[in-house]
């Protein structure tokens, strides 16, 4: 075969092949669009039936919903309807009551004016039968009814004499067994045992190993305590204990509390005690606020000042006549709460005014006037209620008694300080007399402390060395002595010790 007829044959052929194929791509394609146009429809045509379902279940839906809402409008259409009647038989109900009291109304007005005409007619009556009978007696009315009290006065005069002489003594009586049941209940109800005032405290010692420390070298430790704390300590008094003595409560209480600790400490040296001193002061004032809180609860009166609670615990240090004052108070508030309950008083300004009566004494020894007056100035400086004052400021009638509560606060004192066993004069004679020792000793210019010791045979003065030379120390233990014998009356003889201590501290740093 030649070769252009091969190579027509082959292009012939190639063409046919390219022919064919494509042919049969295009009908491959177009039975797969034919397949996918058959797929959307049956998705269209499951969407539209899914389409109509929904459509019939809303429908349904719809119409349930529907009829529902109109079966609750009927049925509240109901409801209103049959509160309407009920209404409309109310409103038909109090017509016809305000018809029946308008009627009764009219009635009562009508019977009120012929009440009034009647009342006319009869004192028109008793005028005429007046004026009738002062004609027929020839006496006004006014004459005769003097003439009347006369004569019966005449008649019965010693009967009314004696009459009101009976109602007189059983008056008395009377307000004297009401006084009395008064008296006894407040007794009777407050059973409030004080305990003894103390002139020492003892703090006990394992060995005489701590004896000897608490005495330390020469007894320079022992002088070192009672220098810092006031007291008077007695190492020898009792077997196995140390005796702190001190008229002053506060200062014993912070040296017992000091010694404890010292003791318990087994360190004692002068640094270490006046540690311990310190730390004794804050604890004992921690109890004062404590003592303080607690008598203001069990006195039942509240909503004190914090200051003044703190000031009111100090009164657990102090004694009259041998009675706790603060103990003393309390018992006064709970007996003057019950008179004034039962007079009908006022109960909270009876028992404040019985629980401060005495505060002024917290500071009596440092600031000039008597206790009641330092006692008003304090509370008026922290807004006490006045009536509380006026009820406080009587208990030793330096003032009147200016309402109630004043008379039961006093009464309250009385009773509470002279029942049987409250209080011993010669203590408080003793204490007095202690106190004044060192107030006239503090009363020199240049004394910084002063401490009566020693049952008051012995006063310590310390003194502020910058402010006194060696010369004018002696000068100033001379003065004390030349006061003391002139101002004090004392058995024996007191020994005036004046102690001039100058302490350089410095620092290594």
């Amino acid at each position: 075969m030649p070769p252009n007829e091969f190579a027509m044959m082959l292009a012939g052929a190639l063409f046919l092949g390219i022919g064919t194929g494509y042919v049969g791509r295009y009908l491959h394609a177009q039975s797969k669009t034919n397949s996918l146009e058959l797929k959307l429809k049956e998705k269209e045509l499951k969407a539209e039936k899914k389409a109509l379902v929904i459509i019939e279940e809303a429908e349904a839906k719809a119409e349930r919903i529907e009829n529902e809402a109109r079966s609750d409008r009927k049925h509240l259409e109901e409801k209103l309807e049959q509160k309407e009647e009920r209404l409309d038989k109310r409103e038909e109900v109090i017509d016809s009551r305000q018809i029946s009291l308008d009627s009764q109304k009219e009635d009562l007005q009508n019977k009120a004016s012929q009440i009034k005409s009647i009342k006319s007619l009869l004192d028109e009556r008793a005028t005429e039968i007046d004026i009738k009978l002062e004609s027929v007696a020839g006496l006004s009315r006014e004459e005769a009814y003097n003439k009347l009290v006369t004569k019966i006065e005449a008649e019965r005069s010693e009967d009314l004499r004696g009459r009101l002489e009976k109602i007189d003594r059983l008056g008395e009586e009377q307000y004297d067994a009401k006084a009395q049941n008064l008296l006894l209940a407040a007794i009777h109800r407050v059973g409030n045992t004080l305990s003894p005032n103390l002139m020492t405290a003892h703090v006990e010692i394992p060995t005489d190993d701590v004896k000897g420390k608490i005495i330390g070298r020469e007894g320079r430790n022992v002088r070192a305590f009672e220098h810092a704390t006031g007291v008077d300590v007695l190492v020898d008094e009792s077997p196995g204990y140390v005796v702190l003595s001190s008229f002053d409560p506060i200062r014993r209480e912070i040296a017992r509390v000091a010694m404890e600790e010292l003791v318990k400490d087994g360190r004692i040296q002068p640094a270490k005690i006046e540690e311990a001193v310190e730390g004794a002061r804050k604890e004992v004032a921690e109890i004062v606020k404590e003592m303080g809180e607690k008598a203001a609860y069990e006195a039942n009166v509240p909503n004190l000042h914090p200051d003044l609670i703190t000031i009111l615990g100090r009164l657990h240090f102090r004694t009259s006549y041998g009675q706790n004052v603060l103990w003393h108070s309390v018992e006064m508030a709970h007996m003057a709460g019950i008179m004034a309950e039962e007079i009908g008083a006022d109960v909270g300004v009876a028992r404040a005014g019985a629980l401060l009566h005495d505060i002024g004494k917290t500071v009596s020894h440092e600031v000039a006037g008597t206790h009641v007056e330092i006692g008003i100035r304090i509370l008026q400086k922290y807004d006490v209620d006045q009536k509380v004052i006026l009820a406080m400021r009587a208990h030793h009638e330096e003032y009147p008694y200016e309402t109630p509560e004043s008379i039961l606060v006093q009464v309250a004192d009385s009773i509470s300080g002279s029942r049987p066993g409250a209080r011993r004069d010669s203590i408080e004679n003793y204490i007095k007399r202690l106190s004044d020792l060192e107030n006239i000793a503090t009363s020199i210019v240049g004394v910084d402390k002063a401490f009566a010791i020693a049952a008051g045979r012995e006063v310590r003065v310390l003194v502020n060395p910058s402010t006194l030379s060696e010369v004018e120390a002696n000068q100033l233990a001379r003065t004390i002595a030349t006061n003391i014998e002139a101002q004090l009356r004392y058995p024996g003889e007191i020994k005036v010790h004046v102690i001039r201590e100058t302490r350089v501290v410095s620092y290594a740093r």
